[in-house]
């Protein structure tokens, strides 16, 4: 009997485990998209930052609007992502109610907690990711930025 629990406990460590890696590997897949997409941004509104500079913009406002809207795309990303979880844990437990017949009554425990962790991890990605294309465009010159086209 203890072997065999063991043995649970060794696999679903290593379920964590997987899932873990799984997890930490999107996350950097999806920062460095959000970065990409910051960088685009930052490209595609050259002119726009050269102007904003020209006319008295600090360094800091312009990284400041950069790490906003940074920091706005992945908290709804978070805030999505957590919409699905929620909703495919409420579908697992009426599953294991109603078509596996495990227990009589499972109800899907959402933590307000977890939940909060989960939408400032993933404003804290949007903050790492989104630095730096905010100090590129920071640092754009108001005379190069407005040449371009």
């Amino acid at each position: 009997m203890r072997s065999g629990m063991a043995q649970l406990e060794k696999i679903s460590k290593m379920i964590k485990i997987a899932l873990g890696s799984i997890a930490g590997f999107s996350l950097l897949v999806g920062g460095i998209g959000i970065m990409n997409m910051m960088l685009v941004a930052v490209s595609e509104r050259t002119r726009e930052i050269g102007l904003r500079k020209a006319l008295g913009a600090k360094p800091l406002d312009i990284m400041a609007q950069f790490l906003i809207e940074a920091v706005a795309m992945c908290g709804v990303g978070g805030a999505i992502g957590v919409g699905l979880g929620v909703l495919a844990g409420e579908g697992m437990a009426l599953l294991a109610v109603k078509i596996a017949k495990i227990v009589p009554e499972w109800p899907a425990v959402i933590s307000t907690e977890w939940v909060l962790i989960a939408v400032s991890f993933s404003a804290a990605i949007g903050i790492s990711f989104g630095l730096y294309p905010a100090i590129k465009a920071s640092m754009l010159q108001p005379k190069e930025a407005l040449r371009t086209e």
